[in-house]
């Protein structure tokens, strides 16, 4: 848990960074293209270690050919597979799918849980996939911490964590409820546009002011 003080600094941060955000990254979005919370399920399975524009072309065809849970969940061995090869590691991806479709067709009526606490249960779901369905498809606040949150929130100075569970918790402490989910897509924009692993974009960026990462580069740059 975060001192009080630091922990009200840290909540005027985030007041002053999220209108800077909000116009750099009017369009921040889930980009994984999906019409329903399942086609979302299977896309955020499909986007581990792999690019959301990849995962995109590989959807449309998916979807139109296992419209169902239980679709996916007796869809033939290799089948799958061969569907997804392109997104990587297909081989555990059709498997989780495989599990994840089969325990809703089973326990929940092939419909999505609209729980954390149910969606967490599912193989291979966990927070950060749990949270991304809660809050795009359901509209419920949740942080979502990917790579991008992490890098971006340690560099802001809004955490000194690298568990993603634990930045979770930082987050959601300086983060307003309402602005969970929002805040989270300016995040993974910020790092995919902008704030760049290797090489970020400081000079096309509205927040230097509030960033520890530039503040302390800054005797470097003189």
């Amino acid at each position: 848990m975060m001192k009080t003080e630091k922990k009200e600094a840290k909540k005027e941060k985030v007041k002053k960074i999220i209108p800077l955000l909000k116009k750099m990254h009017p369009q921040a979005h889930c980009e994984l293209d999906h019409r329903n919370p399942l086609e979302l399920l299977i896309a955020t399975i499909l986007s581990a270690q792999c690019t959301d524009k990849r995962v995109n072309q590989v959807t449309p065809h998916l979807y139109k050919k296992y419209p169902l849970a239980k679709d996916y969940a007796e869809s033939v061995p290799g089948e799958l597979e061969g569907e997804i090869k392109s997104t990587g590691f297909f081989r555990n991806k059709a498997k989780m799918i495989r599990e994840a479709t089969r325990e809703l067709a089973t326990r929940f009526g092939g419909k999505v849980p609209d729980r954390l606490e149910d969606l967490i249960t599912l193989p291979g779901i966990g927070r950060k996939t749990a949270n991304v369905i809660l809050g795009t498809a359901f509209g419920v606040p949740g942080i979502v911490v990917d790579t991008h949150v992490l890098r971006v929130s340690e560099r802001l100075g809004l955490t000194k964590n690298t568990d993603p569970a634990k930045v979770e918790v930082d987050l959601m402490e300086i983060v307003p409820k309402k602005a969970w989910i929002d805040f989270s897509y300016l995040l993974v924009f910020q790092g995919r546009y902008t704030c760049n692993a290797r090489k970020p974009l400081c000079g096309q960026c509205s927040l230097p002011p509030y960033c520890d990462y530039f503040q302390k580069s800054l005797p470097l740059k003189r």
